[in-house]
């Protein structure tokens, strides 16, 4: 797959990460680049085409993927941070962590790829964290969806290889936007993640991992449950 050239769909494309996905792309050379929104009025990127599209509404994601049928490229971004925690969040909550990121990003991904399947293959690129491989009590809500949503694309993978469609995954940490505003913590530049996540898409890689706790959290998954929670050891 390759950037430069591509036809392009960023789900939450008006802010945050999404917004800096618009923007790379344009800047690495896509010809197209659709950037999806609840509200498409909200997207400033110059150069970048609205459409409005709530992945968690089957009949918008439907209406997205006919209003795109060129896609060569999808980047499932859009996402929620409802900070449900695991004894005390609110059961609908979970819920809404759920339908965006493993529901959504997976209704997404199916509407589009007979789509990317008739214009030779394309990629599938689906955001997703270092918390996909690690649990924080008091964010279990959103844990629990992007480790889901990394099960999701692992199987969108191995499915879709046939077909000629790559899919990456993108694991990264806290970033500089709205969603993680409040929190003293050191945070990436989402300029930056972007940037990577689009050359690791063109090298064909199947995992993005961006930042330094995302690299030490993987390498400690074979470690075993104590390396990543030495809170429970005994």
């Amino acid at each position: 797959m390759t950037v430069n050239g591509s036809v392009a769909l960023v789900t939450g494309g008006n802010r945050g990460l999404g917004d800096r996905f618009v923007r790379a792309l344009l800047e690495a050379g896509a010809s197209k680049v659709y950037a999806a929104a609840r509200d498409p009025r909200k997207v400033t990127a110059e150069g970048a085409i609205p459409i409005a599209l709530d992945i968690t509404d089957p009949a918008a994601v439907r209406s997205a993927a006919e209003q795109a049928p060129d896609v060569t490229l999808l980047i499932n971004n859009a996402g929620t941070s409802s900070g449900a925690s695991v004894l005390d969040g609110d059961l609908d909550a979970f819920r809404t962590d759920f339908e965006t990121h493993v529901l959504g990003t997976l209704a997404v991904s199916r509407a589009f790829a007979p789509v990317l399947a008739r214009n030779g293959g394309g990629a599938i690129l689906n955001v997703l964290s270092v918390l996909s491989w690690l649990a924080l009590p008091d964010a279990a809500g959103y844990c629990a969806a992007k480790s889901a949503a990394w099960s999701v694309t692992n199987a969108l993978r191995v499915q879709l290889a046939g077909q000629g469609t790559q899919v990456s995954a993108l694991h990264v940490g806290y970033m500089d936007t709205d969603l993680v505003a409040a929190l003293d913590v050191p945070k990436s530049d989402p300029a930056d993640i972007a940037r990577i996540a689009l050359e690791g898409v063109d090298k064909g890689l199947h995992e993005i991992v961006a930042d330094d706790i995302s690299r030490q959290v993987r390498s400690a998954l074979s470690a075993g449950v104590e390396a990543l929670y030495p809170q429970s050891a005994h």
